[in-house]
């Protein structure tokens, strides 16, 4: 079992600034602080205006009188259909600090999955945007139960905050849950809140920065580390609306910390490389990723630009955070050491976990032995070095059982062609060949940038060989048969993952 203290953080930042950094029953409490100590500094800046925290929390304030003058009940659930937009941050503050649980809403949703969530997730009112009107348009046909509150409804009475109970259900989140199987988590106030202050640790410069928001605020990584952490710290938030957009909103925001997943982090650096480190601003000092396996290279090659890649680990079950990486460019494959309030345990190389930032339930779903004697089963397999770093090393449910009885996990094996520079991304599967025999099979996204300084006409050739060099290193079962050089992209989830291939059988 693996527990580990909030002391083994304050060396990565100076005394004064770790001991800011203090822990929080409930989000009510975080906010009403937030709002004595930074009232007049600019938490929101969205759509060419700049909002204080004195007037984020008036504004909430005033949507908690809408919320309360629709429905007098104590305890509700919210959904809350929103955009990336100050829209979302007011809307969802002032559910939360009325002491209702928020459901987060993803903005893509058509009306039909709309209508379903609102009746899943016992949908006591549902906040929209107009934009998104006919989204809602079969709960409004068909649900009267339910209060709808168009986010531009305003009124002069501001209502105060409620404190709530640590145990207090805070916000309801899509999930894949340890299955694949779309679920709804439900967090509590102190889940949400250990988040939070997890996103503190493990870095110099902690309060009063300038974060960018480019992932989804339906994400929990967007809304845990990007705004939540960004507001717990006194931070100003950019909401970039339009992620084809990113590269001109750094120019003129000039942010010094931005949460990224793999994907767009590979994407920044590319034009970084191109462009020149402006691209990103003489101002970025650090870049937050996870959601998905993050590759040594990114670690590396912003190092050499002066910009710390922190690369984490989490899951929308533990509020987002369980491990970060502060000694990322020491040990740039490691997902990290975990943070505070938690224990850990591996049972046969599963990751099992307990604390204040797990979960309470999945909401209309059965919880499919995710739980055992009160502990989580993540389906992540992980080995922990000697040091306490943690390393992922594949899920159990994408395990391929080879004819042999060996059991292979994709993840082990990509990692190690991934530790060629010019290898993106890559995939191994099973596949049959000609003669219908089952067989492990590889697919790559390469680099071309890193490919053109190895001056060869046949880049694929090239590449090939290579990875059959990798290939011929790894144990006999792990070898694939076939190496496959993609020239577009995998197709990835809404969070930018890669999507596996579906299994035979």
């Amino acid at each position: 079992m693996l527990t580990q203290t909030r002391e083994l953080f304050r060396k990565y930042t100076t005394d004064e600034t770790f001991d800011r950094i203090k822990e929080y029953s409930n989000v009510s409490e975080m906010w009403k602080d937030c709002v004595t100590n930074y009232s007049s500094d600019i938490a929101i800046v969205d759509n060419g205006e700049s909002y204080s925290y004195a007037r984020l929390e008036s504004d909430c304030a005033k949507m908690r009188t809408i919320i309360k003058d629709a429905n007098s009940k104590e305890k509700m659930n919210v959904g809350i259909l929103c955009a990336n937009s100050y829209d979302f941050v007011k809307s969802y503050l002032a559910v939360i600090t009325s002491g209702h649980t928020a459901v987060i809403l993803p903005a893509q949703l058509d009306s039909t999955m709309v209508f379903g969530c609102s009746m899943k997730y016992s949908l006591d009112m549902l906040i929209y945007q107009p934009q998104l009107e006919e989204k809602i348009s079969l709960v409004s046909e068909k649900l009267k139960n339910i209060n709808l509150i168009n986010i531009e409804n305003t009124c002069d009475e501001e209502t105060p905050l409620s404190i709530c109970e640590p145990s207090t259900p805070c916000v309801i989140m899509f999930t894949g849950g340890t299955t694949g199987k779309s679920k709804g988590a439900l967090l509590s106030h102190e889940a949400v809140m250990q988040g939070t202050v997890n996103g503190c640790y493990g870095y110099r410069d902690v309060f009063g920065q300038r974060y960018m928001l480019v992932l989804p605020l339906s994400h929990v990584f967007g809304l845990i580390r990007n705004l939540m952490t960004s507001l717990y710290t006194g931070s100003t938030l950019f909401i970039c609306r339009n992620n084809k957009d990113m590269f001109h909103d750094i120019a003129m925001f000039k942010p010094n910390i931005l949460v990224l997943v793999p994907a767009l982090a590979e994407m920044a650096l590319t034009l970084s490389k191109k462009f020149g480190r402006n691209m990103l601003g003489q101002d970025m000092k650090y870049i937050i990723c996870g959601a998905a396996a993050v590759s040594p290279y990114l670690v590396e090659e912003y190092a050499n630009m002066g910009i710390s890649l922190f690369p984490g680990y989490g899951l929308t079950e533990s509020a987002n955070l369980v491990s970060g990486n502060p000694e990322s460019t020491a040990k740039p494959s490691s997902v990290g050491i975990p943070y505070p309030n938690q224990e850990l345990k591996l049972v046969d190389g599963e990751l099992w976990l307990k604390g204040k930032n797990m979960l309470d339930c999945y909401i209309g779903e059965d919880a499919e032995n995710s739980f055992s004697d009160g502990w989580f089963r993540t389906g992540d397999l992980v080995r922990i070095d000697d040091d306490g770093y943690l390393y992922i090393t594949g899920r159990i449910k994408e395990v391929i059982i080879l004819s042999n009885g060996e059991n292979i996990s994709p993840a082990e094996v990509e990692a190690k062609f991934n530790e060629l520079d010019f290898v993106q991304d890559s995939q191994v599967f099973e596949d049959i060949d000609e003669n219908g025999k089952h067989i492990l099979a590889l697919e790559v996204v390469l680099r071309q940038t890193e490919l053109a300084k190895y001056n060869t006409e046949d880049i694929n050739s090239f590449a090939k060989q290579e990875l059959e060099k990798v290939n011929l290193k790894l144990p006999a079962y792990q070898r694939v048969n076939k190496i496959t050089i993609r020239e577009t992209d995998f197709e990835r989830t809404p969070s930018m993952k890669i999507l596996r291939y579906k299994k035979f059988g």
